[in-house]
């Protein structure tokens, strides 16, 4: 049975790993102001980034999915971790040896299963990059060389070599405590008839990273006539390795390509190669699949969809080349980048470029050249004989359809006009007018994929902002009634009281922990008041803040909960200073009108009970609210030293 990992070692690990530093091998961070980093969520969908990190609380927070916490909890969340699994990578990114308890650590059973897998593959790696230099590999080393790559190439990209034999490395990986499951399970192996046998055998090398930089498969190439498998064979899918969720090389290039806002996408591994050694260091490609929706949310997390952004798709000029570009084309609407294509002269790809004609050649291709859009417009009215009325109205239909999904109505109008150029259609207008007919066809029936969220049950920008229902509190997974209203002055105090109390305890405390949860009239903040009182009141905060609010987050009830004291941890606040003066302002605000509300409640119940009341009962709720007003008049005269 796995032990319990040691309390002092996940806080060691958890301060030691800084937030920022991690989540920047998934997204591009920018400053957002206030001490935090913003970036495009990476749990859904959006076009603007709502996603923040607080590197100074060692949080995140999205605004737009809710979704929010540690740098544990993002771990988890982003690679489908277990609790454990996350603490054991994150230790040893940091170099922490980690404690269990009830009983012994014994790694090969305790570890998880995606961590031994990427063991697994990493020990495969080095293996093969060994086996290179083998007698056996030389037919490998020349392939290498024959298309330009020396060893230093080979190393940077640490191409190795898979032994013709039938079990060399499962029989190594075997010597190093791997299971028989675990490398079925990884596929570096498979079932044989005495047991399992190596995938890949006498073939070149690529190891496949994910973006945080973990091997997660391979990609081998056929050498000789007599290997009767396919050219290029990958790892299967397995439960590290999603083909249409990894791109070759983009851990070599990720950084480069959030820093120059572009994106270079090629077919092949050694193209990739290519590229990176011609200076193009911002290449990468699919792994045996076509470029899809994946790969886009990917991109568009480094890229960060900002006016600059480009992607460029070299593929090969033959009629499968143009194929992949269409269907790029496809999905060219979910970029906010522009997209490009280039294609070689004599349709050769970037390797054969390179070495043809030197890496200035290879630099020169990746410059834009044709937009995405006009390149599939011509292979649509290529299509057709424009020389006849027919043709030249077929061609039409077919791209002004294309044309329509251009996102700016400037840019739309301008293909549109050339459009009419390539048809051969002499009155510009009617063209013009006929696109933007089809894309507000399309808008009305939901085409531009924004209707959902029209009509949908997501929240707006001002639902998100305003927090959660009082419902969604009770019922996390079905939330509904009226979203907190931010222009309700008792809403917005209470507002920014929490986030004081959360990011800044030393400006509220102690007065904050003297103030009860029914102080708070919105569900959800008297939910967060309720966990900071159970994590021990803001007062905890003065000392470590981050294991204080890794405190407040571990007392909420539910998940809902969880992520609006994320969400109140990172937020800005309203006003401009942030002081003890702007501090004291919300204390007084919330309990001036706490004790406004008790004042209205007795009288209330004197005004319904009229002359039942007992005379002693009367004196008494009369004594309190003379007791209360003039509580109240002193907080309105004396501000936070009357608190």
């Amino acid at each position: 049975m796995a032990g319990r990992i040691n309390d002092d070692d996940v806080k060691a690990v958890r301060d030691a790993v800084p937030i920022d530093s991690v989540v920047s091998e998934y997204l591009q961070l920018r400053n957002a102001g206030g001490g935090n980093l913003k970036g495009l969520c990476p749990f859904h969908d959006e076009k603007s980034p709502s996603f923040q990190v607080s590197p100074g609380k060692g949080l995140f927070h999205c605004f737009g999915c809710q979704e929010g916490g540690d740098t544990i909890a993002f771990v988890m969340k982003i690679d489908h971790l277990s609790f454990s699994e996350t603490v054991e990578r994150l230790a040893a990114k940091a170099g922490i040896t980690l404690r269990y308890e009830e009983g012994g650590y014994n790694p090969s059973h305790q570890r998880g299963e995606r961590i031994r897998l990427i063991e697994a593959h990493q020990a495969a790696a080095e293996f093969y990059v060994h086996q290179l230099e083998s007698p056996e590999a030389e037919i490998g080393r020349k392939f290498l060389a024959e298309r330009g790559f020396d060893q230093d190439a080979a190393t940077h990209f640490r191409v190795g070599y898979s032994p013709a034999g039938w079990d060399h490395l499962t029989r190594y990986l075997r010597g190093k405590g791997f299971s028989d499951k675990e490398l079925i399970t990884s596929g570096l192996s498979q079932d044989g008839r005495r047991g399992p046998i190596d995938r890949f055998r006498g073939r070149l090398m690529w190891p496949i990273s994910d973006t945080a930089g973990e091997i997660v498969g391979f990609g081998a190439r056929k050498l000789r006539d007599d290997d009767n498998g396919p050219k290029y064979l990958n790892t299967p899918e397995t439960p590290v390795y999603k083909k249409s969720q990894v791109l070759y090389g983009i851990d070599l290039a990720k950084k480069d390509i959030a820093k120059a806002s572009r994106a270079v996408v090629v077919e092949g591994y050694t193209d990739v190669m290519a590229c990176h050694l011609a200076g193009v260091t911002t290449a990468i490609a699919t792994c045996g699949t076509a470029f899809g929706n994946d790969h886009i949310k990917i991109l568009r997390r480094l890229l960060m969809d900002n006016g600059s952004a480009r992607v460029i798709f070299t593929f090969d000029g033959d009629s499968a080349g143009q194929k992949a570009a269409l269907r790029a084309f496809e999905d060219d609407q979910k970029f906010a980048a522009e997209t490009y294509i280039a294609i070689a002269p004599d349709n050769m790809d970037p390797c054969d470029l390179r070495l043809a004609k030197g890496d200035d050649a290879v630099r020169d291709l990746v410059e834009p050249r044709t937009p995405l859009f006009e390149f599939a417009l011509r292979q649509i009215v290529g299509r057709y004989d424009l020389e006849t009325p027919a043709g030249r109205a077929a061609a039409l239909d077919e791209a002004a359809a294309v044309v329509a999904k251009i996102k700016t109505s400037s840019v739309q109008r301008e293909v549109a006009v050339q459009l009419a150029g390539l048809v051969g259609i002499l009155d510009q207008e009617f063209v013009v007018h006929r696109v933007a007919q089809l894309a507000r066809w399309a808008r009305d029936k939901g085409g531009d994929g924004r209707g959902e969220g029209r009509g949908g049950r997501g929240p707006g920008p001002q639902d998100r902002r305003g927090g959660v229902s009082h419902q969604a509190v009770q019922a996390p997974t079905a939330p509904s009634g009226p979203a907190l209203n931010l222009r309700s002055p008792a809403h917005r105090t209470e507002r920014e009281l929490l986030k004081l109390a959360l990011q800044k305890p030393a400006l509220v405390s102690p007065a904050f922990d003297a103030y009860g949860v029914d102080e708070f009239t919105a569900p959800p903040y008297a939910a967060v008041r309720q966990c900071i009182e159970e994590a021990g009141g803001a007062e905890r905060g003065l000392g470590d803040n981050r294991e204080y609010l890794v405190a407040v987050m571990d007392a909420a009830p539910n998940n809902t909960v969880r992520s609006l004291v994320t969400e109140l941890a990172v937020e800005v606040f309203i006003g401009k200073t942030i002081d003890e003066t702007y501090a004291g302002m919300q204390l007084v605000h919330v309990r001036l009108r706490a004790v406004d509300r008790r004042i209205n409640d007795v009288q209330g119940s004197l005004a319904r009970l009229g002359s039942n009341v007992a005379p002693e009962d009367l004196a008494a709720a009369q004594n309190e609210v003379w007791v209360l007003q003039q509580y109240a008049q002193s907080l309105r005269a004396k501000g936070a030293d009357a608190l």
